[in-house]
């Protein structure tokens, strides 16, 4: 097989379907690429002896580079290369991303990742850019192992599961210290930034929420909604490690919305307590598994 002619008329078939601006542009980019790395690693004897066919990939991307054009750099001849030893290792194969996205995930070795930002990047529409912010952030790194088996074994996910651990809270403004009121004013200043550390679905109601208990008022620190999952999300923040007390405080602010707020069509109410330090001694004991705590990480 002539492999050089194979590759140039890929790419020349895409470059023609560029230029007319066709619906799928993305898919013919992610298929053109794909091709050209299966190509690649043949002419170079197969995979395990891909990494070192260096100095073909060179050649052709001089002969592509002069006879189609720009875009066809040695590092762009590799990251083909790469995808389509990523997708025949089990990524998957989404033409709802672009070529861009690929680019930022070929940076990443596990499948399981891949798949995972895959995921959120179609579900949640993220750019390029905000793909690479998420993988910054560590955003996998901090599920539950719990979560992360459920994905790879792909058991349904609940409303839990993509609360992040630590929940990374940013300081946008620079506040020197920290109370429970200044940590409720570093949510309120990136409010979307918060709701995507708790995961799908979530969307903000009110901050400082009144309720009267008796002939008293209370107020809650946030209270969310969940589309996705159709319930209420108390919030309360603790600058403190978790204590006991705290579980009794957001139980009696579920219970309460569950009776004047919640409709009969509504799951029941969920409840975060988003702590300093957690305490695996107070967790263990709690038996509403509706209630969960999670530690906060400050960044400017």
């Amino acid at each position: 097989m002539d492999y050089y002619k194979e590759i140039k008329n890929e790419l020349l078939n895409n470059e023609i379907n560029k230029a007319v601006k066709t619906y799928s542009i993305n898919k013919n980019d992610l298929t053109t690429y794909y091709n050209v790395g299966k190509l690649l690693i043949e002419a170079q004897g197969g995979e395990k002896r891909a990494k070192y066919g260096n100095g073909l990939i060179k050649e052709y991307s001089v002969k592509l580079t002069k006879e189609i054009g720009k875009g066809y750099s040695v590092s762009n001849l590799k990251r083909m290369r790469q995808f389509n030893i990523l997708v025949e290792k089990g990524a998957r194969f989404a033409h709802q991303l672009s070529w861009s996205h690929y680019q930022v995930l070929l940076s990443l070795k596990d499948i399981n990742i891949i798949n995972y930002y895959i995921e959120i990047s179609i579900n949640q529409r993220l750019t390029r850019d905000q793909l690479r912010e998420r993988i910054k952030n560590k955003e996998y790194e901090r599920l539950p192992d719990s979560t992360k088996n459920k994905l790879i074994e792909q058991k349904e996910i609940n409303i839990t599961d993509y609360i992040k651990d630590p929940i990374i809270i940013r300081n946008k403004n620079n506040y020197a210290e920290v109370s429970e009121r200044v940590l409720q004013r570093m949510i309120l200043d990136d409010i979307p930034s918060f709701l995507d550390e708790l995961g799908e679905g979530f969307t903000f109601i009110k901050n400082e929420y009144k309720i009267k208990i008796g002939n008293n008022y209370n107020y809650i620190d946030l209270l969310l909604f969940n589309i996705t999952y159709n319930r209420y999300v108390v919030v309360e923040l603790k600058v403190t490690e978790l204590k006991k007390e705290h579980i009794g405080q957001i139980e009696v602010y579920m219970n309460y919305i569950d009776k004047f707020l919640k409709t009969i069509n509504q799951n029941k109410t969920v409840g975060i307590i988003i702590v300093r330090k957690n305490n695996k001694n107070v967790i263990e004991y709690v038996s509403d598994k509706r209630i969960l705590s999670k530690e906060y990480q400050i960044v400017n």
